[in-house]
């Protein structure tokens, strides 16, 4: 027999925006406190065995019901939901345990193992506002949750992980992946479109630019892909590529083709460090020749890099 849970009364859990992407799970819970309309925000502080989410993932649920984020692969989040609504109706903080070692026999992971979930009233949206604001600057942030006293405060930058600290529950977040894709092809538009349907932050460049211009648009949270078939207008851009930090580097073309650019960096003074950077041919599919086929091995492997460091 399951356990009983209790919704309030004429309130249904009801998905408002499906989106796992912390930003926005924030803001929306930041807007709806700002909006009189209490929230709660859940987050996924223990994973017991597989699970679908990483640590650190929010759902954010309001008091009308209206909810967004995952913590699960979706099999769990309108209990989840649910549960928050009764913490919002009683006004405190609490713990729920799903999966493995759960009093709710009726949720069953299909990973098979066990998470443990924090549902935190949301009562200062300051905290809430910095993280918003360092990550829109391009800085990462951190939440920090205590459940003593059932508050949470911002910090800056920090080298912690996202998980506790004695009793503190630590999130980390990191600002959105930027991709900038550089180009004047049907290699380019494909590799932007797919971008775009797959939510990342994408910067188009089809026009030529000075290295300094373009290094300037380029961070640690950066991936740079170059779908040029000309050198020559690609060479400036890959000079500010390699004088900047992004994760990942790529051009398109041959493995000939990259003798060729790597002898034009070595004549303007880029040394064999440098040129180990860049990922050329580009992608995960080897002799990729159509658009379709080389957007999706761009984009693959840049998310396979881009989990590689974080």
């Amino acid at each position: 027999m399951a356990s009983e849970r209790v919704v309030p009364e004429g309130v249904e859990p009801v998905v408002a925006i499906a989106t796992d992407k912390p930003a926005n799970i924030l803001r929306y819970a930041y807007d709806s406190l700002l909006a009189g309309i209490p929230v709660a925000l859940v987050t996924l502080v223990d994973i017991h065995g597989g699970t679908a989410r990483s640590l650190g993932a929010h759902m954010a649920v309001r008091a009308d019901g209206r909810y967004c984020g995952f913590v699960s692969g979706g099999c769990t989040e309108n209990a989840v939901a649910a549960e928050a609504l009764e913490a919002l109706s009683l006004g405190r903080d609490r713990f729920l345990k799903l999966g493995e070692g759960s009093p709710f026999f009726d949720i069953v992971l299909p990973c098979g193992g066990g998470i443990n979930l924090s549902i935190h009233i949301l009562r200062d949206a300051d905290p809430v506002r910095q993280v918003l604001f360092h990550l829109a600057s391009r800085r990462p942030a951190t939440l920090r949750y205590l459940p003593g006293s059932q508050t949470i405060e911002f910090e800056g930058p920090t080298e912690s992980e996202t998980g506790w600290q004695d009793d503190v529950f630590l999130t980390s977040y990191q600002p959105p992946t930027r991709l900038i894709l550089c180009g004047r092809s049907i290699e380019l538009t494909t590799t932007v479109q797919v971008a775009q349907a797959a939510g990342y932050e994408v910067l188009q460049i089809d026009q030529p630019m000075n290295s300094i211009d373009f290094a300037s648009r380029i961070d640690e949270y950066s991936a740079v892909a170059l779908l040029f078939h000309d050198l020559d207008r690609e060479l400036p851009l890959l000079q500010g590529a390699l004088t900047s930090k992004p994760f990942y580097i790529g051009a398109l073309g041959s493995r000939r083709t990259h003798e060729k650019r790597s002898a034009a960096l070595r004549r303007i003074g880029f040394g064999e460090t440098d040129i180990a950077k860049i990922k050329a041919p580009i992608g995960v599919f080897d002799k990729a020749r159509d658009a379709s086929s080389i957007a999706l091995s761009v984009l693959a492997d840049i998310a396979a890099a881009r989990l590689r460091t974080q």
